[in-house]
């Protein structure tokens, strides 16, 4: 039971830390976090996806300005949509190999010494130790749940958003893509579920539009606007 509970607070903690930090915050620039709470979310995708923050800034950047047409890395309309759903990861590492590509959308990332240093050259350190952390707190089953925690950025996020995100649900409006929203409640998924509306106003951190649409994310940014760690750059809704 201690597992299932671990495995869940530290897979939720790493969709908060997309979603906030490289969706809404590095990607778009709606907000801009304390020096302290931004790091810890740096340091929290190192540790547990390997993801670099330029590359997945470049490759949404990419993804928004081609979105669902030829260069859109990642669209169930180009690739198909059992391609992206289920090999979704595979997309995302394709176009991360474009050093062009992330040179000219991944412009205005991070790129402090331990970036330089740490976080790009040793992406793939950070999985390590959680592993090495994973074992010492659970033993063997640790590294179930470490094959859990990488598995879940992939389906989830690559695979779930970026595929149902373009392909099936409902819209609140039209956009020059074909974008929806999967659910009017997005939890799971840190609010990324609202993908349609995401897409009606790029720059804007809230996901949800209406009152009965749930945005958790959202209510995450609220709570650090309130301990004054984060600063809401613009709001579109």
């Amino acid at each position: 039971m201690h597992e299932i509970f671990y495995t869940l607070i530290v897979t939720h903690i790493t969709i908060i830390c997309v979603t906030l930090y490289l969706h809404r915050g590095q990607a778009h620039k709606g907000l801009v976090f304390h020096p302290i709470l931004e790091h810890l979310m740096r340091f929290w995708l190192w540790l547990t996806t390997g993801m670099i923050t330029k590359q997945w800034v470049a490759i949404h950047r990419k993804h928004h300005q081609h979105s669902d047409n030829l260069g859109d890395p990642h669209s169930p309309h180009v690739y198909g949509i059992k391609n992206i759903l289920f090999k979704g990861v595979f997309y995302y590492y394709v176009a991360a190999k474009d050093a062009r590509m992330t040179v000219t959308y991944g412009k205005g990332t991070p790129d402090d010494w331990i970036e330089r240093k740490l976080y790009t050259p040793h992406s793939k350190l950070g999985i390590v130790l959680m592993g090495l952390i994973n074992l010492v707190l659970f033993g063997p089953v640790g590294l179930l749940i470490l094959l859990i925690q990488m598995l879940w950025i992939p389906f989830w996020a690559a695979g779930v958003i970026n595929g149902l995100g373009h392909w099936w649900g409902y819209r609140n409006g039209e956009t020059r893509d074909k974008s929806r929203n999967i659910l009017p409640w997005g939890i799971w998924i840190g609010g990324e579920e609202l993908h349609n509306n995401h897409h009606l106003a790029p720059a804007s951190p809230k996901l949800s539009r209406h009152w009965w649409e749930i945005d958790i994310g959202w209510l995450y940014i609220k709570l650090f606007e309130f301990l004054r760690l984060v600063k809401i750059r613009q709001l579109n809704s």
